[in-house]
């Protein structure tokens, strides 16, 4: 099985990379699904624990690696995407289950990246460029920022959003 890894800080331009790779009939995963799966069955939200700490505390009880773990359960076939590996644990996880792992990191600068993910919308964007800072922060203490130097293949997404899916799709097709 060829196991793509996507990586890159939030808002860096993963969801629509994937976006790509479903149009064109490539499986993926998300690992960030398996953690807000987890969380919502979790009694941790009644607590008010948020998704990012509820994360840390099962990577703390169960290991650095049981998102991967989690996300395994659900791959199959000849090629496989993941999204949001965010440590050097997780990426052997998957090198344990291939030896064809390839890891795709996606970039852009802090300032387009928060644009994105106040535009998106979703429960967990910042509030505040502290707030997004805070968590930059955290995904780099989960070891994130090596992952990404580690890449394979960089993506740098600062122009268009055509010319980012346009590029995308012609590095999935090589990659197939």
């Amino acid at each position: 099985m060829r196991i793509i890894i996507v990586t890159g800080m939030p808002g860096a331009g993963k969801e629509e990379f994937l976006s790509v790779a479903d149009s064109m009939g490539i499986p993926f995963a998300r690992m960030g699904d398996a953690v807000r799966e987890s969380y919502s069955a979790s009694s941790d939200k009644e607590k008010g624990v948020s998704v990012g700490e509820f994360a840390s505390s099962e990577r703390k009880r169960f290991g650095k690696n049981i998102w991967a773990k989690r996300t395994i359960e659900k791959m199959a076939g000849s090629i496989f995407l993941v999204d949001g590996c965010r440590s050097m644990d997780e990426v052997r996880s998957f090198r344990e289950l291939s030896e064809d792992v390839l890891i795709v990191g996606i970039h852009s600068p802090p300032e387009q990246r928060y644009e994105r993910l106040l535009r998106r919308g979703r429960e967990d964007a910042p509030k505040s460029m502290e707030e997004f800072n805070e968590r930059d922060s955290r995904e780099i203490s989960w070891g994130i920022a090596e992952v990404i130097a580690l890449s394979d293949i960089m993506i740098i997404n600062t122009s268009s959003l055509e010319d980012f899916r346009s590029a995308s799709a012609e590095l999935l097709r090589g990659l197939r």
